[in-house]
């Protein structure tokens, strides 16, 4: 916002509005004293609750003159702002804070910060509480617009969250090949139609045609750049419990998978299959058993990443291999009234934009072998049934799902051993 320098100089000789705040930056000795840390939270959270703005700190509000900042000081500032945004403001946010010189009333070219917030996709807490932009001034939100806020958001767990636009992303921001798959060659649409057909776009609030959840997770390289925690963590480890923080010994293997949904959910398989043990038996000729059928692997990974609630802030899908069993923790409740026990017979999509375009995501032919699957899904239904029956099939036990704290679904899938090894 406010790209321009002439257009920030004539907004700010202006004065603060919905869109502006202005701050005067003082010290004390090594410290920056003003403008106090809670009172900036609560100013960049409002506008992250509201359709952004700017703030610009080394500016006096009243006089409206460029005081600047120190040149020397400027890192300490930044780190202030950056601080803040992490520790003062829930859920955090990640403004871009850009370095500029603006002249002063004697012509003088003076450093200052700006700090540039989008609107958020979430609804942001500060010292001062659920606040939002009335103005030039900050206001705490009546229950009621909260309520309705917290809705539109769709913090609630509503479906349709993965049609939402994401503020601040456009549609350069898509890879061109990687929307170009959905493209019919029979069909002659623009990029804005087939986006908005597809539900990888759609208008914001202010009429702008921008990148839907859906979009940036199936058509970014990195879908972190808005959704941070929009990845797999991946960790093997050498026995069958995880040791106190800090030990990292008994790790095998560790990888964060980033990109598309469908390269996550392939990356993911390729972790599995070179940390798993494979074992020879030698019963009637000799012939190789895997701990995990990796058909069961891959459906559930893209459960996980199909049917994960992408609202909640701070989680991610989990992937954990032990020398005994496999954990794939996914966020999110299960949708739609379905239990835990009813999963192998139910079908509900908390994100019907994603699977409907997972359904049209073709498995690269090096990979058919080890997936089991032409598409990275199917609608029909089957791939609980699948999991369930594939890997009990081979390990002789069934897996479990559970669900933790209606906040986080967990399958564990039992590794397949050696029959001399049972006991």
């Amino acid at each position: 916002m406010f790209d321009n320098i002439a257009d920030l100089i004539d907004k700010i000789r202006l004065g603060e509005d919905s869109y502006l705040e202005l701050k005067e930056v003082r010290f004390t000795g090594p410290k920056v004293s003003a403008p106090h840390k809670d009172s900036l939270a609560d100013e960049l959270a409002a506008f992250a609750n509201s359709r952004g703005g700017v703030c610009v700190l080394g500016i006096d509000n009243n006089t409206r003159e460029v005081l600047g900042i120190p040149l020397e000081r400027l890192d300490l500032v930044e780190d202030f702002v950056r601080q803040i945004c992490l520790d003062s403001i829930t859920p955090p946010l990640t403004p871009v804070i850009e370095r500029l010189t603006l002249p002063s009333t004697s012509g003088e070219q003076l450093p200052v910060l700006k700090v540039d917030v989008t609107g958020s996709l979430f609804v942001h807490k500060s010292p001062g509480g659920y606040l939002h932009r009335v103005g030039s001034a900050k206001r705490e939100m009546a229950p009621d617009y909260l309520a309705r806020l917290f809705q539109q958001r769709s913090q609630v767990r509503i479906i349709r969250f993965d049609e939402q636009p994401v503020p601040g992303a456009t549609l350069d921001d898509l890879a061109d090949d990687l929307w170009q798959r959905f493209a019919s060659p029979r069909v002659q649409d623009s990029r804005e139609v087939l986006l908005d057909k597809l539900a990888m776009a759609r208008s914001d609030a202010d009429g702008a045609l921008r990148p839907t959840i859906t979009g940036v997770l199936m058509a970014s390289t990195d879908p972190r750049r808005w959704l941070p925690n929009a990845f797999i963590q991946a960790v093997a480890y050498r026995g069958t419990e995880v040791l106190p923080q800090g030990d990292t010994a008994y790790q095998l293997d560790a990888q964060d998978i980033t990109g598309p949904l469908n390269v996550q959910v392939l990356a993911a398989c390729h972790f599995v299959r070179k940390n798993m043990q494979v074992y020879a038996i030698k019963d009637e000729g000799r012939r190789d058993l895997p701990q995990y059928d990796m058909t069961a692997v891959f459906e559930a990974l893209v459960n996980a990443v199909a049917h994960r609630d992408y609202s909640i802030h701070g989680a991610k899908i989990r992937l954990r291999m032990f020398a005994d069993r496999l954990e794939l923790y996914s966020p999110g409740a299960i949708p739609n009234t379905m239990t835990v026990d009813s999963l192998p017979y139910r079908q509900a999509a908390r994100n019907e934009a994603i699977t409907s375009l997972l359904a049209k995501c073709q498995v690269p032919a090096a990979d058919k072998a080890i997936t089991g699957r032409g598409a990275m899904m199917d609608k029909r239904g089957e791939g609980v049934q699948i999991i369930l029956d594939q890997s009990e099939r081979l390990s002789g036990r069934r897996p479990v799902y559970r669900l933790i704290d209606d906040s986080e679904l967990l399958l564990v899938i039992p590794a397949a051993v050696p029959p001399e090894a049972d006991e």
